[in-house]
């Protein structure tokens, strides 16, 4: 027996019965995985020897530095990833009813939209609302909007994901709220805050404040979560916002991660430590057609994470390492022409993200590049990841696609031209300096024109759109969801009720004013807004306060 097969044989057999076995006394592996012909289905494969000694340095064991072939030893085997649906429309009771029949078609977690005057901090009746209550997600005014969209839904039991951002402070003391009123301890809850403001900057433009106080809100978040909620997730952050806008998949990596450093230093000034706030870190990706690619991408992102906060921050727990992450399927690459294609582009799509091993998983509905999705159109959506789930076989053993000649030359490629960005970024002085200079902006912008480019001169082929073409009428009538427009006159009603009727507005305004002064400090806010909140204050007046004492951003480009 060589030098580099016995080696490796000695490492896999340190793994099986070290992180394996506990991974097994915690999870167990599900009913015995077997190939069609009856022999077993191996848990993982290496290769036969390691000659070089650089195995266990570029590649691993799941579970193990640096991460490349999984967070978990056993992955799937024990437990699939979260299959989460992304949904809400219209008020708190249309989006609670929309949620209850997704648990009961065989959803694993809660995923909630917001609609964008709550994401922007303005109230259903505030003017800049106007035509936009209840379009995009879910409109929450108040505690009580709160108590209706989680109304019978087992939030002790199951995660709940929020994609919020500058008001992710309000709405996560909002669910806890909630969750005191249903006698729910805090330390059980568990669930993630999108709460990443950086990549509202550069590609989805849902922001309020200037980055000093958006920053030190997240901060705030992070601490206040570790000491009274220690199983949610602070921060998503997001690269998925970032390739909708256009960018590439290492430029998806590279400014995620560029990101997440920003983070990491302003919870260090901050006074954290390391790796008090880092294993709660998560991330949220894309997934586009590419499907090599994409599977290259997240081992990648895997590996670079969990060498950066080895290497720079210092993190002594293997969990600070781990990159654990959620995958949406590309909206972008839905398309209103023949939308039945999108079916397959999904299934590809969520099947390079079990691949490449997330964590939870959204697959986006057929009809989206048109309208909210049908119930039909989501439960589609969800029978995509059932079907892979149990009967693609791509669950049954871990990381395989490891070994291939493409997918690892592709994974070292991704890592190396991000690591070219990092470098980049940080002589320009960091991530915020070079949101300020337009840099990832400016990055973003080009890739998407170039993208754009090839689709119009059809060098890069969509199906259906500038080749394949059909003439056919698109979706239409009952095809599709419609929010009803009587919807948000009813909101403004509700809110103008709870104003006026419901609620103590001495205890209201002394809320208030307590955020106001805090504000002006240098205390923790999150205290103070859970107060506001539990005075049935709503997200707008909360906002304003932090409008007033923070003053808006205005990009300076």
């Amino acid at each position: 027996m060589s030098e580099g097969k016995k080696n490796l044989e000695e490492q896999k057999q340190a793994w099986e019965s070290n992180a394996v076995e506990a991974s097994l006394k915690r999870i167990p592996e599900r009913v015995s995985l077997q190939h069609s012909w009856g022999a077993p289905v191996e848990r993982l494969h290496t290769p036969t020897e390691d000659p070089q000694g650089t195995y266990e340095e570029q590649l691993g064991f799941p579970g193990e530095y640096p991460f490349t072939r999984g967070v978990q030893p056993t992955m799937y085997r024990s437990r699939f990833w979260t299959m989460r649906q992304y949904a809400g429309f219209g008020n708190a009771k249309e989006t609670n009813e929309r949620f209850h029949y997704l648990l009961k078609s065989g959803q694993t977690g809660l995923s909630v939209a917001f609609d964008l005057p709550t994401q922007m901090g303005y109230d259903s009746d505030h003017p800049m609302a106007r035509g936009e209550v209840g379009r995009t997600g879910v409109a929450i005014d108040s505690l009580k909007d709160m108590e209706t969209l989680l109304d019978g839904l087992p939030i002790g039991k199951i995660s709940t994901s929020m994609t919020i951002n500058s008001t992710a402070s309000v709405l996560l003391c909002m669910y806890i709220a909630v969750a005191e009123k249903q006698g729910i301890p805090w330390d059980q809850l568990r669930g993630t805050i999108q709460n990443d403001i950086l990549k509202e900057y550069v590609a989805r433009g849902t922001y309020i404040y200037p980055p000093a106080p958006s920053m030190r809100l997240i901060t705030d978040i992070f601490a206040f979560c570790r000491e009274q909620v220690p199983r949610w997730n602070p921060i998503s952050i997001s690269g998925y916002h970032i390739r909708e806008a256009g960018a590439t998949a290492v430029q998806e990596v590279a400014f995620t991660l560029a990101h997440a450093i920003a983070y990491v230093e302003a919870a260090l000034e901050a006074g954290l430590e390391v790796d008090q706030f880092a294993p709660r870190l998560s991330f949220f990706f894309a997934a586009q057609n590419d499907l090599l690619e994409e599977v290259s991408k997240f081992r990648a992102a895997r590996r670079l994470w969990a060498r950066l906060m080895k290497n720079r921050f210092g993190a002594k727990l293997a969990k600070s390492c781990k990159l654990r992450f959620h995958t949406q399927t590309a909206g972008v690459t839905l398309t209103a022409q023949q939308p039945e294609n999108n079916i397959v582009r999904v299934a590809i799509q969520a099947l390079s993200a079990v691949l490449g091993g997330t964590q939870s998983l959204h697959t986006n509905s057929l009809d989206e590049a048109i309208a909210l999705p049908t119930e039909r159109s989501a439960r589609i959506a969800l029978r995509t990841q059932q079907i892979i789930a149990h009967e693609s076989g791509a669950a049954q053993t871990v990381d395989p696609l490891a070994g291939s000649y493409y997918v690892e030359s592709l994974t070292d490629q991704i890592e190396e031209l991000a690591n070219e960005y990092l470098d980049k970024i940080d002589q320009m002085g960091g991530a915020i300096k070079a949101i300020e200079a337009g840099f990832i902006q400016d990055e973003i912008a080009q890739s998407a024109y170039t993208l754009q480019k090839q689709i119009e001169n059809t060098s890069r082929v969509v199906v259906g759109v500038n080749d394949f073409i059909t003439e056919e009428p698109p979706l239409s009538g009952e095809q599709i969801l419609r929010v009803d427009p009587a919807g948000e006159q009813a909101q403004v009603e509700a809110l103008a009720t709870l104003r006026n009727q419901e609620r103590n507005q001495d205890a209201v305004e002394k809320a208030l004013q307590d955020l106001s002064e805090a504000a002006k400090g240098e205390q923790n806010l999150l205290p103070f807004i859970l107060s506001a909140v539990k005075t049935y204050a709503t997200v707008g007046e909360i906002s304003d306060i932090l409008r007033k004492e923070f003053g808006i951003h205005r990009p300076s480009f």
